[in-house]
């Protein structure tokens, strides 16, 4: 048996430690050396603590090497994977050619290693490395990555700036068009759900523009289509709300925004038109509203009629900036996603 004196000190630190210590392990710990303090044997202890003579003599052990401080120490085992070896041409392969599921990436992994493992396993291994699993994303293919690059340093940045020193109204414009049927998205559910889906091609049209400072939306709606005039009301709306102000709008090529109508109407009122290069909804920043109301008020969602479909809509769009205000200030940034960082 382990002789062990103790001072009167260390056992009333251990009656303490025993109960009130944050980590039951450590609990477990102090409450072995007390029982031991208190003459009782090792099988005693044991049974009563409920560790095998192998870990009470390591408790012990530690004890005597450190005193008590030694005992707050907890080392878990944890085994290292033999994937790890590997790592590096795991990473490389997966950087060029990702896996789309764990299943494919654990034979993969086979091929390439000669090590099978369980998908549970390459799972959690993957995830350690790094990897996730990100949805997929599309950039048009005939954007060119230079004209975008020279809009966002030579004209855009620098509206950026001025409309940050209160020089004008910088807004973002563009419309989307929302058609009557199924919005679906992932659920966390115990079975699949199924949406309605409404009948018809009933669409609720939706021009907006976005102040990228403020974050004001400004709108103009129908139910039929988006044309010249209606970029002209908007500008009528903004002329009203931003009286007095220097007004430049960002806009995309759609053949209505550059039509003769309005541009003339825009010049005649002073209102910067700045067009977008082509194939480049990347650097549209309203691009990123429309999707948040699709997710706010649409996804997952049944409306029987076009009227609630419509109010639906419009009851997410006015509050944009009241309940989301937190979520639009964290969304609507100016950081600018380049096709050049994409792959």
């Amino acid at each position: 048996m382990v002789h062990i004196e103790f001072t009167e000190e260390q056992i009333n630190e251990l009656r303490n430690e025993r109960y009130n210590y944050p980590h039951p392990r450590v609990q477990r710990k102090m409450d072995a050396l007390f029982l031991k303090s208190q003459g009782l044997t090792h099988g005693q202890i044991g049974k009563l603590v409920g560790v095998c003579q192998d870990t009470l003599r390591e408790y012990l052990g530690q004890y005597k090497e450190g005193g008590i401080e030694a005992l707050k120490v907890i080392n878990f085992y944890r085994p290292e994977s033999v994937l790890v070896t590997h790592k590096g041409t795991i990473e490389e392969e997966f950087r060029n050619n990702p896996p789309a599921t764990i299943k494919e990436a654990a034979s993969r992994i086979e091929d390439i290693t000669g090590i099978r493992r369980s998908e549970n396993r390459v799972s959690v291994f993957l995830k350690k490395i790094g990897l996730k699993r990100l949805k997929t994303a599309q950039v048009p293919a005939k954007a060119d990555v230079l004209e975008q690059e020279a809009f966002m340093e030579e004209k855009l940045q620098p509206k950026i700036e001025e409309a940050r020193q209160g020089k004008c109204e910088l807004l973002f414009v563009d419309a989307s068009h929302f058609v009557l049927s199924a919005f679906l998205g992932y659920l966390w559910c115990f079975v699949r759900i199924f949406v309605k889906s409404p009948s018809g091609r009933q669409r609720y049209n939706v021009l907006g523009a976005f102040n990228a400072i403020s974050h004001e939306l400004i709108t103009v709606t129908n139910d039929s289509y988006i044309n010249a005039n209606s970029i002209i009301a908007l500008m009528e709306q903004l002329l009203e709300y931003y009286a007095g102000s220097a007004l430049c709008l960002v806009m995309d090529n759609a053949r209505y925004q550059r039509c003769k109508l309005v541009m003339e109407f825009a010049k005649e009122h002073n209102i910067e038109l700045l067009f977008l290069p082509s194939y480049s909804p990347n650097l549209n920043l309203i691009e990123r509203l429309w999707k948040f109301i699709k997710k706010k008020c649409l996804y997952n969602k049944y409306y029987p009629d076009f009227h609630m479909f419509k109010a639906g809509i419009d009851n997410c769009i006015s509050d944009i900036d009241k309940r989301y205000r937190g979520e639009i200030k964290s969304l609507m940034t100016l950081n600018f996603q380049m096709l050049k960082n994409a792959s």
